[in-house]
């Protein structure tokens, strides 16, 4: 009998479960079916990878050796599966783009449209900065295009390579109605204080960074704790405010909208990076520059149709040192 890959995830099997039974547990065998392998193996490598005790199994100066080869073999056959199928997934030199909510992603699709025709380009999206980080680690994208708060480190900083794009401070959207509104409109001036708005309801889109415990700590600082927060989707996010039933937090690229008017918070207490992440192992991985310039450039176009900037420098940061993947 020839050694496979599936002999030796046997034999680690065995070795981590301490015992024939758990070990079968875990790999869905009978335990019979087990021991039977176990000998076949035995067999084929010459000796008793094993001793059986009432205390379950150990190995013997065999099994030591095997397992050794085993632990170190069997991540790199791993691995190598992993980029096989993220080379055999990239297909065509396209494009295939993920991200958050927000214009970013739209304003990279049209730039790369215009600079590339005929180039084909996709998009994915979720409101999970984790989830499209975790789809470009495993090749089913090439470029991440999400926000984090803050400092706070992008997702996936082990297997991915990270530019910042650009940092916004957070804005509060108030309708134009609102009495905050009409004092703006009255006495002009560039931001407002967190704690003007100290008695109101909130509205933000969901997301699975810091950003919620961010909000509130700057709302503790700012003297108050926010009485009710409603995460939802940016439509309602913006039907919340328009209404008068919330104010809501956006970035500086959020598009001028009618009956909603935005300001940044006094003090910068809130900000958001955007950032670009791709696979430093990955063939997308040579064209990193070319994309982070145009997720650059859509930033900028952005910041323009919202009518303001951000007052703070879009500077770029070490990428994150990336180790194999998993």
């Amino acid at each position: 009998m020839d050694l496979e890959l599936r002999h030796l995830k046997i034999v680690r099997a065995v070795a981590d479960a301490g015992s024939l039974t758990r070990a079968a547990t875990a790999l869905g065998l009978a335990q019979p079916a087990l021991s039977t392998q176990l000998k076949r193996i035995e067999r084929a490598l010459g000796g008793l990878l094993f001793v059986r005790g009432r205390e379950g199994v150990r190995p013997t100066a065999l099994g030591e050796l095997v397992l050794e080869r085993a632990r170190v073999l069997l991540p790199a056959v791993c691995e190598l599966q992993e980029e096989a199928q993220r080379f055999a997934r990239q297909g065509a030199q396209g494009y295939r783009l993920g991200g958050t909510h927000g214009p970013l992603l739209g304003g990279l699709v049209d730039r790369l449209a215009r600079e590339e025709p005929g180039v084909p380009v996709t998009t994915y999206t979720s409101w999970s900065e984790r989830e499209v980080a975790g789809s470009v680690a495993d090749g089913r994208l090439d470029f991440a295009l999400v926000g984090v708060c803050g400092e706070s480190a992008p997702p996936e900083p082990g297997r991915l390579a990270w530019m910042e794009v650009a940092r916004d401070p957070v804005h509060v959207m108030l309708a134009e109605d609102h009495p905050l509104a009409l004092a703006l409109a009255r006495a002009p001036r560039e931001s407002v204080e967190l704690a003007e708005l100290a008695a109101e309801a909130w509205t933000d889109v969901p997301g699975d960074g810091c950003f919620g415990d961010c909000f509130a700590a700057a709302c503790v600082r700012a003297g108050f704790a926010p009485a009710c927060v409603y995460e939802t989707d940016t439509a309602s996010c913006v039907h919340l405010v328009q209404v008068g039933r919330a104010v809501g937090l956006c970035r500086a690229t959020f598009p001028a909208t009618p009956g909603v008017v935005t300001r940044p918070l006094a003090g910068t207490p809130l900000v958001w990076r955007h950032v670009l992440g791709w696979h430093p192992a990955a063939r997308a991985a040579a064209r990193a520059a070319a994309v982070l310039g145009h997720a650059r450039a859509a930033h900028a176009e952005a910041l323009a149709r919202a009518g303001g900037g951000s007052g703070l420098r879009a500077t770029p940061v070490r990428a994150a040192a990336p180790s194999p993947a998993a």
